[in-house]
């Protein structure tokens, strides 16, 4: 029995697919981005790269790689030249004992490098999984201007808590005062997840194992967040998904989460030994708001992008979301602003008396200090000094354990996604963000990475009026040859570009190439992509600073009209566009090419039947019909021909992009079939001399066809004939031009 499918789950699909169409303006191959030198690539120097890991280190102008049983260091200036090279495998036995053990000696028994953090002026900290037994190191990398690159044997020493013991367990970590904080699963079997701090002078720390904190987490991101100018209210954020069971489902769901812990949390002194005591966690929420008040959710989260802001303490936390439902298959992003977070964590805690209960708002006491605050010249009081969270009472401890979950959600900017894409036949993986500087204001470029090896670059603009949103796809970059997932995408604002990981190999790639959107003004404009403006001569780089005398650009609006009308703006007179002259067979089929610059832009095709001066518009039918490559006529007749005017449309700008002469000659099929019988090669050479070129004199010289006649049958004659134009375009001849 099939279960109906309700009205409004339909009628919501149907508009989140509608929401969620927009085609790229320019679509760039891998061999188009290695050809015009705006992607560089890196493959290792031992065949395999295995990436895992990426870090991008802008004050030393290097970019550090780690991959399987190998580590590199490349110079940002000179990505491919002058790479140093750490050969770091497990050391010996681990890797049969790998094997041993029931993994894959050629998948999961390496050391993958998955932990590359910045860890003083000199040094970073690398952890691998070691063949299933995690290490660390720390390697040299010198002061600035210098390359040196070395992994210092001394400090080698166990990774269990500090890196994943699988190549590919989702796992999120970052380096704070000298001490990593890592969110992971810390077993061989994947069963003891935590969020760990180690490596620093202070006792390691973790959370409880209870599935009340973390139950089976993805963790995808991890980042210090200030609260304010007190450092003794620094917090750790991490961002992940975990599967639970409501009261009135058997099923799991995944939710997206973020937590915190204080980064001067010692744990209790009685309860919670080291054990976190300020951990709590929220929900993270994104969905599309639906008929009824039922909403749409994303909540499979993917990746989280913080961009900062200048006193580093609000920064705009960009989310990308999937889901997967019978309804339709998607993606979303949503943005966060601190101060909801913030005070999501200051709000009611999170209460039910059983797992067979619904979750209320706990409306008890709360003890002093709050659980979750951090020991601080905010919590104390005259008679009540914490210089540590050992001095909490155990009553805030007890409550902690107890209350890790807030009530409230946090919900984000305008309280729906900034982005909808659900048409995508790939999954969106990475997201990185660029606030770029444009002539009508501030617009945030996204760089969303696929599981198909592409990258989509994207602008959505804010409508003035309202909250809805606009989105614009710029451009979708095939980075890698082969469609493998991307995994890890790196910004460099100051340099313009973009570094993006896959298990093939890095690449650079630029963030803008102006000229690929065509030599003129108007083209320049319809791109509406904010790091490219008109100069006056071409379409270049735009620099928010620079000459403002001829810059030319519209990103809100794309409209070249206004823009472009002392420039180099096409004009549409229909004759602006070089003429093609296609021959076409009675009764056969026949196709008109037309591809339009962009693929944003409509079609629409006119005829124009001489004498007549009148243009009019094509009308399609079952005989005619009109593709996203041209027009087909399926059967031709006589009354087609004429002159064919493909024209765009795009954003109030009209085009004439094509103009086809169609000519349908009349005794086509009759002189074919006599000259099949014809044993004569100069009345073939007249036919075609007199068909080509409309001139009945004799050609000074043998055409290839007559040249071969001598060696063929009737029948190649005919293959030939029927070959030598039907469905070739020539440039119109003058009558009495010579033929080839």
């Amino acid at each position: 029995m099939r279960v109906p499918v309700p009205v409004w789950v339909c009628s919501l699909g149907a508009a989140l697919l509608a929401a969620g169409r927009s085609l790229p303006r320019l679509r760039l191959s891998y061999r188009e981005l290695v050809g015009t030198n705006r992607s560089v690539l890196f493959f290792g120097h031992r065949g395999v790269l295995g990436f895992r890991s990426l870090y991008l280190d802008e004050y030393r102008d290097r970019l550090f790689i780690g991959g399987k049983d190998v580590l590199y260091s490349l110079l940002l200036d000179r990505t491919n030249e002058d790479a140093r090279e750490i050969y770091w495998p497990p050391l010996p036995g681990q890797t049969e004992e790998c094997f041993w053990k029931g993994k894959d000696a050629g998948t999961d028994c390496a050391n993958y490098i998955r932990v590359l953090h910045p860890y003083n002026r000199t040094h970073l900290l690398a952890c691998g999984t070691g063949a299933f037994h995690p290490v660390c190191a720390f390697v040299y990398v010198g002061h600035r201007g210098e390359h040196v690159f070395s992994l210092d044997p001394a400090s080698v020493e166990s990774g269990r808590g500090r890196c994943p013991h699988e190549p590919g367990r989702a796992f999120a970590s970052t380096v704070i005062g000298g001490e990593l904080y890592a969110g992971l699963t810390a077993d061989f079997l994947g069963r003891d997840p935590g969020i760990f701090r180690s490596t620093g002078t202070r006792s390691a720390l973790r959370t409880e194992v209870d599935q009340s904190l973390l139950s089976d987490p993805k963790f995808v991101a991890a980042h210090l967040i200030p609260d304010n100018n007190d450092r003794d209210n620094d917090k750790a954020y991490f961002f992940f998904t975990e599967k639970v069971v409501e009261a009135d489902s058997k099923e799991p769901t995944i939710i997206s989460r973020v937590a915190r812990v204080c980064v001067n949390d010692a744990g209790g002194q009685r309860v919670l030994v080291n054990k976190w005591s300020t951990f709590n966690k929220a929900r993270l929420l994104c969905s599309v708001p639906g008929p009824g008040g039922i909403d749409t959710h994303f909540d499979e989260l993917e990746d989280v992008f913080l961009l900062r802001t200048k006193d580093g303490k609000s920064p705009e936390i960009y989310a990308l979301f999937s889901t997967v439902s019978h309804v339709f298959q998607g993606s979303a992003v949503c943005v966060y602003r601190m101060a909801d977070i913030r005070e999501v964590f200051n709000g009611p805690f999170a209460h039910r008396e059983s797992p067979q209960h619904q979750w209320g708002a706990y409306e008890g006491r709360v003890p002093y200090p709050r659980p979750g605050v951090c020991p601080s010249k905010t919590t104390n009081q005259p008679r009540r000094q914490y210089g540590t969270t050992k001095d909490f009472p155990d009553e805030v401890l007890h409550f902690a354990r107890a209350h890790p979950l807030m009530y409230q959600p946090v919900y984000p900017w305008h309280r729906r996604p900034l982005l909808l894409k659900t048409d995508l036949p790939h999954r969106l993986r990475q997201l990185v963000v660029d606030r770029v500087e444009a002539e009508d204001g501030q617009h945030d470029v996204l760089f969303l990475g696929t599981d198909a090896g592409s990258v989509l670059k994207v602008v959505v603009l804010q409508k003035t009026s309202s909250a809805a949103t606009e989105e614009v796809v710029l451009e979708e970059l095939q980075v890698f040859k082969k469609p493998v997932p991307i995994t890890q995408m790196e910004i460099s604002v100051k340099r313009q570009m973009l570094y993006v990981g896959s298990s093939l190999g890095v690449a650079q790639v630029r963030l803008h190439q102006c000229e690929s959107y065509g030599t003129a003004c108007a083209e320049c404009c319809l791109a509406r992509d904010p790091y490219c403006t008109w100069d006056g001569t071409a379409c270049t780089h735009h620099q928010p600073y620079g000459k403002r005398r001829h810059r030319r650009q519209d990103i809100r609006h794309g409209n070249p009209v206004h823009q472009c009308l002392d420039q180099n703006l096409t004009v549409d007179d229909f004759e602006s566009v070089e003429e093609k002259v296609l021959y076409g067979a009675e009764d056969n089929s026949t196709f008109l090419e037309c591809v339009p610059r962009s693929p944003q832009a409509s079609v629409q095709w006119f005829v124009q039947r001489p004498p007549d001066e009148q243009r009019n518009e094509v009308k399609t039918d079952e005989r005619i019909l009109q593709t996203e490559q041209g027009l087909l006529f399926r059967r031709l007749q006589r009354q087609d021909a004429g002159i064919y005017y493909c024209k765009t449309l795009e954003h109030g700008f009209t085009q004439t992009v094509a103009k086809t002469a169609l000519e349908v000659p009349k005794t086509w099929y009759k002189d074919i079939m006599h000259l099949i019988s014809s044993q004569s090669s100069r009345r073939v050479e007249e036919y075609c001399a007199r068909l080509w070129c409309g001139s009945s004199r004799p050609h000074h010289r043998k055409s290839k066809l007559a040249q071969g006649k001598r060696g063929l049958g009737s029948v190649d004659v005919a293959k030939k004939a029927r070959a030598a134009k039907p469905h070739s375009e020539r440039k119109r001849v003058p009558r009495q031009a010579t033929a080839p």
